[in-house]
């Protein structure tokens, strides 16, 4: 997904440029074959582009006049700071990297020339980690969830949990909390009487009412907090403890938004990380630099073993 939204990005820039680009030069530009450029004209056509071709093995490409817009209002750094944004959720095998490469193309296109330079200057020379787990939500899940929470009406939805039980909850939605790489939404559940937190990439079918409700006073003055309190019960599958020879400040420094940390001793700290995979707490344990010990659970300290089996087999040289 990378290398393609970098492509894209490269393809509506150099068409921006040149009044007519010949299908061959333009391919060559971007070092890819003709068949792939004609997919990535494609993809700019989806995006909403308007993209002129001549047919024929000489025949060319040209952006539409229809897409000149007015210039974004923006100053060099939000111009930078909306483009690395948008680039970094782009990047990212989630439901909302589509939709997000389309915004990000259409933000650089209303940019100044010089602040466009900048902004692409600064995308591609970024890069995205990668082995963070995404759990993004489905746009058709975010922007009704959302919409609710503004609008103040009640909301119903179908609700899987961890262990795979299936509900319909109908809640007073107060709001979403992005914490890391997750969505939650902080609800008051009319059947249930109290207030509950739910991941948003469990949610389907959600479905706003019309009438609007008087907004109760949320459970906590820091939602984000009480959502990272509450997280051990909205069913991770795993709860991964690793004591670490490194000061808790260090860790947290690092990896805080993601993971607790607990003093054990001076220069020594305990890290609690509640996951559905292995992908991060090895990311994590893997860069640390430092001596540690997985207290928990036995399958990481499995995972973490064939792992390394792996890596030195690909480590061997060949005679």
């Amino acid at each position: 997904m990378a290398d393609t939204t970098e492509r894209t990005l490269r393809l509506l820039s150099l068409l921006q440029r040149r009044r007519y680009w010949p299908g061959p030069e333009l391919a060559r530009e971007l070092t890819v074959s003709d068949r792939t450029l004609r997919r990535d004209i494609d993809r700019l056509r989806q995006l909403g582009y308007t993209i002129g071709a001549d047919r024929g093995s000489d025949g060319g490409y040209r952006l539409g006049t229809s897409t000149d817009g007015a210039m974004l209002l923006l100053d060099g750094d939000e111009a930078i700071a909306l483009a690395v944004a948008l680039h970094a959720t782009a990047n990212g095998a989630t439901p909302l990297a589509a939709a997000t490469l389309g915004a990000l193309t259409k933000v650089l296109s209303m940019l100044a020339p010089a602040q466009r330079r900048r902004a692409e200057q600064v995308t591609a020379a970024t890069a995205s980690d990668p082995m963070i787990e995404q759990a993004m939500p489905h746009v058709n899940v975010l922007e009704p969830v959302a919409a609710a929470c503004r609008d103040h009406v009640r909301l119903s939805f179908d609700y899987v949990a961890a262990d795979g039980t299936a509900t319909n909850r109908y809640v007073e939605p107060c709001q979403l909390v992005n914490l890391g790489a997750r969505w939650y939404l902080v609800a008051y559940d009319s059947d249930r009487s109290d207030w509950r937190t739910f991941r948003l990439d469990r949610i389907n079918k959600p479905s706003p009412a019309k009438n609007p409700f008087v907004p109760r006073k949320p459970p906590a003055p820091n939602l984000s907090e009480y959502v990272r309190h509450n997280m051990s019960e909205l069913g991770a599958r795993y709860r991964v403890v690793v004591d670490i020879d490194a000061p808790a400040s260090r860790i947290r420094d690092l990896y805080g938004t993601w993971v607790t940390v607990t003093d054990l001793s001076r220069g020594r700290c305990r890290m609690t990380m509640e996951t559905d995979t292995f992908r991060w707490p090895t990311y994590v344990i893997t860069n640390l630099e430092t001596s540690c010990t997985v207290i928990g659970p036995p399958e990481f300290r499995h995972h973490l073993t064939d792992a390394a089996a792996r890596l030195s087999r690909a480590g061997r040289t060949r005679t």
